[in-house]
């Protein structure tokens, strides 16, 4: 009898994030797979869990904290004896790289890593910085892979670490799914989708410092002089009250919405006129690539990293400056009067479907087997 590989992931699910989403979306996939696909969550917050199959083992961690699961996963190394464990983000991989030590076994471990790290924290002190980036250069090296979700994420880690690039693999993330598609069909209860309405500017993401969503008003404001539309946020965070006051003082207010959190957005997407991605930074950016999916046209500032490899440089959509209100209106006004033919922009994120991201994993993770379900 052949003994089926076990994979293991070490998981936070701590809210409505795109990591957790992306983590789902790996999961249904893998969970196709001939593996036993052991999930370890340190937290089960969120709309997100309810996606992890039905089919894998759940293991839900007793620890409040990533630092405190050390000790239950280095038991669960030496009882379980994984053939592989994927730990996501920085505190996880930490994590993982003690529990291998504390257990004395010899489990590969790999780290997926979603944003750019040294643009992340930029605008961090010096010291927070310097200690961020020395603790990557202790653990990262002892990994088997760290797995990014970008070149320039994967750039960013070789910069800091001194890694080879032969133990940093680039896997796009699984952003696009059967249910994503599906539910892009869904009707939209919002008056500004109805016929012959002007058309919608759409951005989607939480209302914080990194999304700059205050430039992409501004942009808005100027695109108003010129032509009708109207602007569409899905999201919620702490900069709500400061974007409708901005609105109020640029004359907007009724010409913009904040609706909220939908963790399905992709309805609203498929019947944007343009969507706009405004962010100062990004690891992958799961929002562009599903407006791509969809063949709605797109703007993106061309922050680090991933929009530039996703649009080809700016060859199937227009890259800004970050921060360019000027630069971000023009590009605007120049989609709407000429979008780009939608397949495209479909085509462009073909390496971003579920199944051929979760066979890419498989891959990098060591654990390279054939399955029907698998992309290609």
């Amino acid at each position: 009898m052949v003994m089926r590989p076990k994979l293991a992931i070490l998981v936070s699910f701590s809210g409505q994030g795109g990591v957790e989403r992306m983590i789902a979306n790996l999961s249904q996939s893998l969970a196709m797979a001939p593996i036993d696909l052991d999930i370890l969550l340190i937290k089960a917050k969120g709309p997100h869990v309810a996606a992890l199959p039905d089919n894998a083992n759940v293991i839900h961690l007793r620890a409040r904290h990533t630092a405190t699961s050390i000790f239950e996963v280095a038991r669960y190394l030496r009882r379980e004896k994984p053939d592989a464990l994927l730990a996501v983000k920085h505190r996880g991989i930490i994590a993982a790289l003690q529990a291998r030590t504390l257990a004395r076994t010899s489990t590969p471990i790999s780290g997926r890593l979603g944003t750019t790290v040294s643009a992340a924290l930029a605008s961090k002190s010096p010291r927070r910085r310097a200690r961020w980036f020395s603790t990557m250069r202790r653990y990262y090296p002892k990994l088997h892979q760290l797995i990014a979700v970008s070149q320039g994420v994967a750039d960013d880690v070789i910069t800091i670490t001194g890694m080879s690039d032969t133990r940093v693999t680039v896997v796009r993330n699984p952003t696009v799914t059967p249910a994503m598609l599906s539910n892009a069909t869904l009707p939209v209860e919002h008056p500004w989708f109805a016929e012959n309405a002007p058309p919608v500017v759409l951005g989607v993401g939480r209302l914080t410092e990194q999304k700059d969503f205050p430039t992409l008003l501004r942009a808005f404001s100027e695109v108003v002089t010129r032509r009708d539309a109207r602007l569409i946020i899905l999201g919620e965070g702490q900069l709500r009250e400061t974007l409708l006051e901005q609105a109020q003082q640029l004359g907007i207010a009724d010409k913009m919405a904040l609706p909220g959190f939908t963790d399905h957005p992709w309805a609203w997407m498929h019947r944007a006129a343009v969507f706009v991605l405004s962010s100062r930074w990004e690891g992958s950016p799961n929002t562009l690539t599903e407006a791509l999916a969809l063949g709605t046209p797109v703007v993106s500032t061309d922050c680090p990293s991933g929009p530039r490899e996703l649009l080809s440089g700016g060859d199937i959509a227009p890259l800004v400056p970050m921060g360019d209100v000027a630069a971000l209106s023009e590009a605007i006004l120049s989609t709407l009067s000429n979008p780009p033919e939608a397949a495209t922009l479909i085509h462009a994120v073909k390496d971003y479907h579920q199944d051929v991201s979760a066979g890419r994993y498989l891959d990098a993770l060591g654990l390279a087997i054939d399955w029907p379900h698998r992309g290609q």
